[in-house]
């Protein structure tokens, strides 16, 4: 006898669909199955055989053989165990064909028959457009049901499915309202209103979070670089129903999606410890899985300590900060991982960290200081936005008591403003933030009068900016026009973003910007 059963799986955050072929012939008892199994998919044999005779079905003494289709393509995981035991049921005769047609199956089988969670459902759950329903573990049930894309049913065990297939205990469709459960992931994060000073750090944030940029803190400890990094989640617009399912994905696929949550409802933020390797950073290993810059997308990657990273790990950001993808290679396949996110990056001005607080206590030498910030690229440093300098923080204004501006007033013109660059990407089809714009777009909304391009090209000059450095200075310019609700750049918003631009030269850069004024 032959049947197939309907399944899935996934590639990179996507899934596609695999059909469970079942045949029971005669000869020596045997559970075979193929179709390129990776070692989970082979030692499901061992968990369904076990599911299935605890439920009261042992699978008869003939050759059983499992075809997972497309055989040409690698499957892993444990998510075709629960399609497997139903494929065995229907050709053992326990179950008919017409009860499990136009059904999907995934899930992880105990050997006592319960189901057990898997990663993706929400991806899964999208690519089963056409069907009736989807069985999923019921764990898994509300996190598939967010697709809104087929009717999924939640089950606890391998009886439990039988029993709604058969019709003896049917069960009811899980339902979420996705939108209902976004809107209040900022309301616990830091307030801004706790860094005390840094009021020029402070308007770097604002202009980060309202185009999307890039930025690099640098200053000596305790000057709240870090302090102040944690808190750019906060004053970031809460996520959109389409953002929370593309950051859900990547963290279901991920296997890091918090146990019976249905969706992402606040910005990830990922803080990764500088001894972490490229793998563990753009993603990869043996069977692939999305790294940090992917669990942090549609949020903030906050690398602490830059220059403390290992060179050949930071240089292995470069492509995904430009294209906001990352792709895996393997001889037998290649995955993609979304990856748009905001970089915050942290940095001593010298391996003591007191060079130029004016205490006299650095004591590192030129050639000292140099192989430090050597340890970070030229190309990587100049694919980030805003270079922005933190000095010590004054006593008195530790001690004043009136707290700041919060995160809340913060976040409100920050969503202002990207109200206005998602209002002209609607009209014009260009990018939905300022950070991503591209050629047609800065043509369109860059540029600035004959003012400011002169300060741009003095800036070039003095500073010996790239290309690319003189583009994201266009793009912070209409970021910081749009903060001030200016339908044109202006010369004074292209002087602020060239102030972001070189740290180490604050002084010069200001200096060149007021002469030119």
């Amino acid at each position: 006898m032959f049947t197939q059963v309907r399944s899935a799986a996934l590639n990179g955050v996507d899934s596609f669909p695999v059909s469970v072929e079942a045949t029971l012939s005669s000869g020596l008892p045997a559970f075979s199955i193929v179709g390129l199994p990776a070692g989970a998919v082979r030692e499901g044999r061992e968990r369904v055989t076990a599911a299935l005779a605890s439920a009261g079905f042992p699978i008869p003494h003939r050759r059983l053989t499992i075809n997972l289709a497309p055989a040409d393509v690698p499957k892993t995981g444990s998510a075709f165990d629960l399609p497997i035991a139903i494929a065995a049921l229907v050709v053992a005769g326990h179950l008919q064909a017409e009860e499990v047609d136009g059904h999907g199956f995934v899930g992880e089988l105990g050997l006592d028959g319960e189901l057990r969670p898997v990663r993706g459902a929400l991806s899964i759950a999208h690519g089963c457009h056409g069907l009736e329903g989807l069985v999923v573990p019921d764990v898994n049930a509300r996190e598939a049901a967010v697709a809104g894309a087929v009717e999924v049913i939640g089950a606890s065990c391998l009886p439990e499915v039988i029993r709604h297939l058969t019709g003896e205990g049917p069960i009811a469709p899980a339902r979420v309202d996705g939108l209902a459960l976004l809107g209040g992931g900022a309301a616990d994060a830091p307030d801004l209103a706790d860094v005390r000073g840094q009021a020029h750090a402070k308007r770097a944030l604002l202009v980060a979070a309202a185009g999307g940029h890039n930025v690099l803190l640098s200053g000596p400890p305790g000057a709240g670089k870090t302090m102040l990094a944690r808190r750019l989640s906060g004053i970031l617009p809460p996520l959109g129903l389409r953002e929370a399912v593309e950051a859900t994905k990547v963290h279901s696929v991920a296997g890091r999606l918090p146990s019976g949550e249905a969706l992402l409802t606040r910005r990830p933020f990922r803080s990764p410890h500088h001894t972490i390797s490229d793998a563990g950073l753009v993603g990869g290993g043996r069977v692939p899985r999305p790294g940090e810059v992917s669990l942090a997308h549609q949020g903030v990657l906050f690398l602490d300590e830059l220059p403390e990273f290992r060179r050949h790990v930071l240089e292995a950001l470069r492509q995904p900060l430009e294209d906001g993808t990352v792709t895996i290679s393997r001889a037998s396949q290649a995955v993609t991982y979304p990856c748009r996110f905001t970089l915050v990056a942290s940095m001593n001005p010298c391996p003591c960290g007191f060079h130029g607080d004016g205490s006299g206590r650095c004591s590192c030498g030129e050639p000292t200081m140099r192989r430090y910030r050597n340890r970070v690229s030229g190309p990587l440093l100049d694919r980030v936005d805003l270079h922005v300098h933190m000095p010590a923080v004054p006593v008195g204004e530790l001690e004043v008591r009136e707290t700041g501006t919060s995160s809340r007033e913060v976040r409100a013109r920050v969503a202002s403003a990207r109200g206005r660059q998602q209002q002209r990407e609607s009209r014009n089809g260009t990018a939905p933030y300022n950070s991503r714009l591209g050629p047609e777009g800065m043509r369109r909304w860059c540029m600035p009068g004959p003012e400011g391009r002169r300060l741009l090209r003095t800036a070039v000059r003095a500073l010996g900016l790239s290309a690319r450095g003189y583009h994201r200075i266009l793009r912070v310019a209409r970021t910081i026009a749009d903060l001030s609700e200016s339908e044109r750049v202006g010369a004074p918003h292209v002087a602020e973003a060239i102030q972001y631009r070189s740290p180490l030269d604050q002084s010069a850069v200001g200096g060149r910007v007021d002469a030119e004024n």
